[in-house]
């Protein structure tokens, strides 16, 4: 079942990466400690007539406090622009 929200204008809806549980080594990182992810999946893209150079299922890099957080269904997700996406992962 795919998501029941859609962008609008240049928009991408990004579902962020979990926080990492555990360094290298093996050390539980506490709740109060984890960074917020910088890494998500796309799963929404806007509407309009902007060609869009990401695409749905995309794993992207964006900046720390690029976009804005939205709850949807009880799921936290990102909305920002396309050009705060500084990296497509491949």
């Amino acid at each position: 079942m795919g998501i029941k929200a859609k962008p609008i204008g240049e928009r991408v809806l990004i579902e962020p990466a979990a926080a990492e549980e555990k360094t290298a080594a093996g050390i539980i990182i506490p709740d109060t400690a984890k960074e917020k992810p910088k890494r998500g999946a796309v799963i929404a893209l806007g509407s309009g007539d902007h060609k869009f150079t990401v695409k749905n299922g995309d794993t992207v890099l964006y900046g720390q406090y690029s976009g804005t957080e939205v709850k949807i269904d009880g799921k936290e997700y990102l909305i920002m622009k396309e050009d705060e996406i500084l990296l497509i992962v491949k």
